[in-house]
Parts: structure tokens; sequence; C-alpha cells
């Protein structure tokens, strides 16, 4: 019997927790490119420089149009990092209690959300 892998912890205090902690908070790789239904969406992975926790970060921007960038960033366990794809970004973020979220389609406002999020245009 394997053990269940440990779900990283909710709330810290770390910088990393607010929406606009800085790109320098983290060490990021790409999971790479989410092209589900026309998106061409961003996929990464950002590790924070201070306590180590893993987040599943899912940016988009639609060209064509003005204030269309939006972003969301949750937490992602190891193992589930392991095995994340570009398409199964979505569904991570959309299952967690809680995710970041901010950019120019929301007038710059950052925040925090549960549940589904609107990605098309």
């Amino acid at each position: 019997m394997t053990k269940a892998a440990k779900p990283p912890p909710l709330m810290t205090g770390c910088a990393c927790e607010q929406g606009n902690a800085p790109f320098t908070q983290f060490d990021s790789r790409s999971v790479g490119c989410d092209e589900t239904d026309g998106r061409y969406a961003d996929v990464t992975l950002n590790r924070c420089r201070t306590c180590g926790r893993m987040w599943l970060r899912y940016m988009v921007e639609y060209e064509a149009f003005s204030r269309s960038g939006r972003w969301a960033r949750g937490l992602i366990s190891e193992a589930a990092a392991d095995e994340m794809t570009p398409e199964g970004a979505v569904d991570h973020l959309n299952g967690l209690d809680w995710y970041l979220y901010g950019g120019s389609y929301f007038d710059g406002i950052v925040g925090r959300r549960s549940g589904p999020m609107r990605w098309e245009p």
C-alpha cells in the first residue's frame, strides 16, 4: 500500500500567497501550451523561493482583444506537478478550494476565488 502524498499547507503567511508576488519570488519551469478551444495558454509550475511550495500558473491573453489577459495560480502537490499536462491545468485549478487570479481582464484586480473561471475572450 502506498502512502498518499501530503498536500501542501494552505496558508503560511509567505509572500507567494499574495497575488501580487513578484516573478522573482519563484523558480519556474514550463509545462507547455494549452491549445484547448484556441486558448494557447501558457502553463508553468512555480516553486516559491522562500517556502518551497509548488504553484500551478495558467495564463492566457488574446491579442485581438484589449484587456483580455488573465491568469490563475493555485497550489499543486509534487506528485500532481509531476503528472501535470497543459490540458489538465484548468481542471486542477477548478478543483482547488481556492486559487489566486488577476490580469487586465479584471482591471488589474488581484484576488482569491474558487470554481471555474472564464478563459474564453
